[in-house]
């Protein structure tokens, strides 16, 4: 242990060695000289008391303080002085006795007969210091004897001291009864002890087991002789032993009659507080027994009941976790089972070391056995966590991110209370979901669509005959699978829409399917009945190759002829949809906290960041904290889709939020939390989630991959940055260039947001050399003009047609251009002319096409190739051209190729560069 030298802590109060070791010894500190070690309860203790001293002659204490210690330091100086004078006087007192024991001395030498003033005479073997041991033995006895006496006084007062106060005890337990006994004289028969009423029946035998001790103990005092006698009584302990050997008592005290009585009376005190500790023992034994009796009496009846009732719940949770774990898709002997340990996809090496109890340099050190390298904050794969887990003896379980922050809702079902379906509108494109969806409300959500094309996703509500029912739109287009997934999702019947003029296409097949994976029925809708070609039997017979039987024959779907233009048999569609409904039995609990999924999202220049949700349990109310993906916030309005704000919504009801901290993605499930700190704490565990994954995905690049893309050079990026209005458009130009080639041109989008085009965009874009893509957004402030000032390509589209098809060409040219040949035209040899110094000339008739001056040709003889080459001259007559057409005779020269024959013939082409359209 550390501590502190006596010279470095006299340092520290200024003082000297010397003055330090004189205080470490007033304060019995162990200290021999200035270099002595003390530990740090000395060095507290010394500090403490030093204190107040160091204080005052800093001048850092107050009146009252310094008033204390005076006084405390001339108390001090009085009790050593008074010490010193108790020793002078003692000096005094001993200092006197030997001059008696001398005078003493002398005087019996003088009665012998010898002179007082001659020195005895020492006998001839007697040493001459006989005396002074004679004289140290008398005062060593001396010194005893006054010990002992001191010993005896004390021991006397203390007991009387305990006497007196067992008696004011004794008094006190007497004067508790109800009656005060009188005294009596000590041979007199002691009165017997007034029995007490007991309060209960219980106490009787207790009462009398007192009063039987009592009496026993009256007879024994009664029966001992008087303190005197026995003292006289040779019998005794210490007076026989004095008369037998006529010695005296323990370290020589003389045993005096009034201690033996004091004596007598403390062992008959002893027995009276035995009995009343008894007394007090029995009655608690008997409270307890009773309170006891009482609450076994109470509980036993219950107890039963309560083993079953505990039984009961265990199995239901038993029940609950498996109904959880079944619908997760897990098995539930693992969920079940209290030894696994649960996992996150994706945990770092400090996380499984953290879950698993275990010391992460055991966990390195395994990876590092199997070759694997990872430090504490890298994470693991599933195959690692479970290999790793499996080595060490540990059952785990990966949990995936949807699983870890999914959570399943079990309600009773008296908590359980019809709410209107939710119907979601699906088929191919211009087939008239939307005008469908006009002709229901009676609404023009056609009109506002920007070329009569649905771009995302709309909820509304319809009350028909006081029943309600929540409609979603879907887009038809190709684009927008992922959104439509999503309404199938949330929907409890599909209505498929198909033009009878037009028949089943491929999106009505996707629709279809996603129809079918979300197990959800679905209601035929065939549209445009009224135009001329409609067949409707060929659209059922289309539609039951996919597995969509109608009702008529035999399957399971219904079917309903309905005219969106004309508003014919809508009606009966609604009926249709209610008559579904009532098979399904839909019910939710609206008195829960809310929760659903996000149907739609988008960023409002005055209103924020604004959610389009649909609630699916629970009601939902402003001021709510709710999390939605990896936003977060307080409900600050609701406002339902005919713009109105409303206090409330419940289950089935599409309102928009107002109030999260940024723009969720469409989609996401949202729910209401009791804390908002809780709810942030989910939102930044998600965000931290979202960023790791991004790091992960990004490090799955190596070095050896990137230098073969930069040595082959076949892959060129075309960097996009993605501006929209909704989420979901977002999400549908995504799905769209991933559908696209990407072998030669890979296609990257390096930002995607919800909101205007920004000056920050316009930077982005510079600086990783991307054209920025805007769908239904504009630019806003400088942005245009930085655009111009850094040449950064800003395309804004408000149909999804003409973004797709624009980048496609963008895409298409940066790709290779293909090279073809291009044939030109065909002359015939029909004569051959040997000219001096150039060599052998053709002469040729065009049959077919143009020759060209500039053409490759080739010299094809029986129907085979023999030469490639090219054009060395061409005349006609005695000119020069650049072309002779078809009908005309020309002159022509073959470079390097002399072997031309009558009836060859010469085939012209050129080489282009086409380029590539896919």
């Amino acid at each position: 242990m550390a501590g502190m030298r006596v010279h470095e802590l006299a340092k520290e109060f200024n003082m000297s060695s010397k003055e330090m070791l004189d205080k470490l010894h007033e304060m019995k500190v162990p200290a021999k000289s200035h270099a002595s070690m003390l530990n740090d309860a000395h060095v507290e203790k010394v500090r403490k008391n030093l204190a107040p001293e160091i204080k005052q002659r800093a001048g850092k204490l107050e009146s009252e303080e310094a008033h204390k210690l005076a006084q405390d330091q001339a108390e001090a100086k009085a009790k050593k002085e008074e010490e010193e004078r108790a020793r002078r006087e003692a000096v005094e007192q001993e200092r006197a006795a030997r001059e008696a024991e001398r005078a003493r001395r002398a005087e019996q030498d003088g009665e012998d007969g010898k002179p007082a003033s001659k020195p005895k005479k020492l006998a001839p073997h007697a040493s001459p210091y006989e005396s002074l041991a004679t004289q140290i033995e008398n005062e060593k006895e001396r010194v005893a004897r006054e010990k002992a006496e001191a010993k005896a006084r004390a021991r006397a007062a203390a007991i009387a001291k305990e006497v007196a106060k067992k008696q004011a005890v004794e008094e006190a337990l007497r004067n508790r009864g109800k009656t005060t006994k009188a005294p009596v004289p000590a041979k007199a028969p002691k009165k017997a002890a007034p029995v007490l009423t007991p309060r209960k029946s219980g106490f009787d035998s207790l009462l009398a087991q007192i009063d039987a001790e009592k009496q026993r103990m009256d007879r024994q005092k009664q029966a001992k002789p008087a303190p005197a006698q026995q003292q006289q009584q040779p019998g005794g302990r210490r007076g026989g032993k004095s008369e037998r050997g006529g010695k005296k008592g323990k370290r020589g005290v003389q045993i005096v009659p009034e201690l033996e009585a004091q004596m007598a009376v403390e062992t008959q005190d002893r027995y009276a507080h035995m009995a009343v500790q008894a007394e007090k023992f029995q009655r608690d034994k008997v409270l307890a027994e009773a309170r006891a009796a009482v609450e076994a009496a109470t509980s036993h009846e219950n107890e039963g009941r309560r083993k079953k009732r505990k039984q009961k719940r265990e199995a239901e949770q038993r029940e609950r976790l498996e109904l959880e774990a079944i619908e997760k898709g897990l098995d539930p002997t693992l969920v079940l089972d209290d030894s696994v340990v649960e996992i996150p996809q994706g945990a770092t090496v400090a996380k499984f070391a953290e879950l698993l109890g275990v010391a992460p340099n055991d966990v390195i050190k395994r990876l590092f056995m199997l070759g694997q390298v990872l430090t504490l904050t890298q994470s693991m794969s599933d195959d690692l966590v479970e290999l790793i887990a499996d080595d060490m003896g540990r059952k785990v379980r990966v949990v995936s991110p949807e699983e870890e922050y999914a959570v399943v809702y079990h309600d009773s079902e008296a908590d359980l209370l019809p709410r209107p379906p939710v119907v979601t509108v699906m088929g191919h494109v211009d087939h008239g979901k939307t005008s469908l969806l006009d002709a229901i409300r009676h609404t023009g959500v056609v009109e506002s669509e920007a070329g009569g094309i649905t771009q995302h996703i709309g909820a509304s509500v319809v009350e028909i005959d006081g029943r309600r029912i929540t409609f979603i739109d879907t887009p038809g287009h190709e684009a927008f699978t992922a959104m439509r997934a999503r309404g199938a999702q949330v929907t409890d019947v599909i209505v498929l829409v198909v033009a009878a003029d037009d028949g089943v296409m491929p999106q009505t097949i996707e629709a279809i399917n996603h129809a079918k994976a979300a197990d959800v029925p679905i209601v035929v809708a065939v549209n445009k009945i009224d135009k001329p070609g409609a067949n409707p039997d060929r659209v059922r017979q289309e539609l039951t190759e996919y597995g969509v039987i109608p009702e008529e024959w035999g399957g399971k779907n219904m079917f309903v002829e309905v005219s969106a233009k004309k508003k014919l048999h809508i009606d009966d569609l609604l009926e249709t949809i209610l008559l579904q409904a009532d098979v399904l039995e839909l019910k939710a609990n609206p008195n829960a906290d809310a929760s659903g999924f996000v149907i739609e999202a988008n960023l409002d220049k005055g209103r924020g960041p604004v959610a389009t949700v649909l609630i699916q349990r629970g009601t939902l109310k402003t001021g709510d904290v709710v999390v939605a993906g990896t936003s977060y916030g307080r409900v600050r309005a609701l406002v339902d889709p005919r713009g109105t704000h409303v206090a409330d919504a419940k289950p089935a009801d599409p309102v928009e939020i107002l109030g999260l901290s940024s723009v969720p993605t469409a989609g996401d499930e949202f729910r209401v939390f009791a804390d908002e700190r809780d709810a942030r704490k989910l939102a930044d565990e998600r965000q931290l989630r979202e960023r790791l994954a991004a790091q992960d995905a990004k490090a799955h690049m190596s070095l050896d991959d990137l230098f073969s893309r930069i040595e082959e050079g076949k892959q060129t990026d075309l960097n996009l940055i993605v501006k929209a209005d909704v989420q979901g458009s977002i999400e549908a130009l995504r799905d769209a260039f991933e559908k696209m080639d990407q072998s030669e041109v890979r296609i990257n989008i390096v930002h995607s947001a919800v909101g205007g085009i920004t000056e920050t965009d316009v930077t982005l874009a510079a600086a990783s050399d991307a054209i920025i893509i805007g769908f239904n957004v504009r630019p806003t402030g400088k942005s245009r003009t930085q655009a111009e000032k850094e040449k950064v390509d800003i395309r804004l589209y408000r149909v999804i047609y003409q973004a797709i098809e624009d980048i496609n060409a963008a895409r298409v040219g940066l790709l290779s251009p293909d090279i073809v040949e291009e044939d030109t035209g065909i002359a015939e040899v029909r004569d051959t002319f040997r000219v001096p110094k150039v060599g052998t000339i053709a002469g040729c008739y065009v049959v077919e096409g143009e020759i060209s001056r500039d053409d490759k040709v080739r010299i094809v003889r029986d129907g085979t190739v023999i030469f490639d080459g090219v054009i060395a001259s061409l005349r006609r007559f005695k000119d020069d051209v650049k072309t002779v057409k078809q009908g005309y005779e020309c002159g022509i020269g073959i470079e390097k190729f002399q072997d031309l024959k009558v009836g060859d013939f010469i085939e012209g082409y050129k080489m282009l560069e086409v380029e590539r359209t896919e």
